[in-house]
Formats: C-alpha cells, structure tokens, sequence
C-alpha cells in the first residue's frame, strides 16, 4: 500500500504469501535476514536489496534493527548470513 500525504511516500509492506497469519514477526526477521544476505552478495545499493531493506523497516520495530546491527558488527549475530 502506497499513501502520499503532503509530498511525503508512505509504503508499508507488501502481503507476503509465505507468512499468511497475522503475527508478523517471522516475516520481519526473513526480511532483515533476506536484506543482510543479499547487501553480502549483490551490495546495498542493488534494487532487490532495496526492497528487503523497505521492507524490513516498515514492519520491524527501530530496537529490533538497532539489536541485530549491533550484534552483526560485533559478529555475535545468531542468525545465518
């Protein structure tokens, strides 16, 4: 869903069929997972990498985020990169 207020785009995530329920915190954490492996692979400014990245901060709390790059800059980060 895309809203424009005063020149300003809001896009919140798209419907993503792997995560039908609505507890969203699984897709949140696939999507900064999917971000982190294909900004490895393709580098961040790839468009792919872009969606992941729009993505994952629209549905994942800012704490979460800030949680996880930390803990990937000091490569104590639990998840598969």
């Amino acid at each position: 869903m895309v809203l424009e207020v005063e020149g300003i785009k809001l896009e919140t995530a798209p419907w993503d069929p792997r995560f039908p329920n609505t507890n969203q915190t699984k897709y949140c954490y696939q999507s900064f997972l999917d971000y982190q492996r294909c900004k490895k692979i393709r580098g961040e400014e790839f468009d792919a990498c872009q969606y992941y990245k729009r993505v994952s901060k629209s549905i994942c709390p800012n704490a979460w985020i800030d949680k996880w790059n930390t803990q990937i800059e000091e490569n104590r980060f639990p998840g598969n990169i």
